[in-house]
């Protein structure tokens, strides 16, 4: 059972994704009951141990960093993005600062569920405008490293060779102000 238990670990280890336990069977040609059994022993030893690791069980199995520990991961690892968002950030970072109404108009309704992913992630800030009514969003230092930028936004316009209404002449907008070019 030993020896089961610890090639059902490096399983899951080794494919960080969530699996199903016929899955695990037929990756290493052991009988599905037999993998059961040695999987819930070996989710029992990793809540036993108190380690930073644990096997979730909630959609099938996957060893994941325990909830307490992600910080660590966020420092060491990085962010991973969705399609989507990741095409909400392009357009928050490309008409910055943008009104989170502004946004919606030109991303859907998913904007609200992606500027609040993207909050999370350290990789935009938002902060109420002048009439108290939206928010103006804008990407933070994070965001840069992320993409290993140097400079803002405005370089890699320039970079990137994108018209979007900005000269290098032109003070930066204003928190209130939205540029909408």
């Amino acid at each position: 059972m030993e020896q089961l238990k610890s090639r059902i670990e490096a399983v899951l280890f080794v494919t960080a994704k969530v699996l199903q336990i016929n899955d695990i069977a037929q990756i290493l040609e052991e009988e599905p009951e037999k993998v059961e059994e040695a999987l819930l022993e070996l989710i029992m030893d990793y809540a036993s141990r108190e380690g930073a690791l644990e096997i979730d069980d909630e959609n099938g199995y996957i060893l994941q960093v325990k909830q307490e520990h992600l910080d660590i991961v966020e420092k060491l690892c990085p962010v991973e993005l969705k399609p989507p968002v990741l095409k909400t950030l392009t357009v928050i970072a490309l008409k910055e600062p943008i009104r989170q109404s502004l946004l919606k108009e030109l991303r859907g309704s998913n904007a609200y569920e992606h500027v609040q992913e993207l909050l999370e992630k350290g990789l935009i800030s938002r902060h109420k405008d002048k009439n108290g009514r939206s928010f103006n969003i804008k990407t933070t230092p994070k965001f840069a490293e992320y993409f290993k930028l140097k400079g803002d936004v405005r370089t890699l316009v320039k970079t990137l060779n994108i018209d979007k209404g900005v000269k290098d002449d032109e003070p930066k907008a204003e928190e209130g102000s939205v540029n909408e070019g």
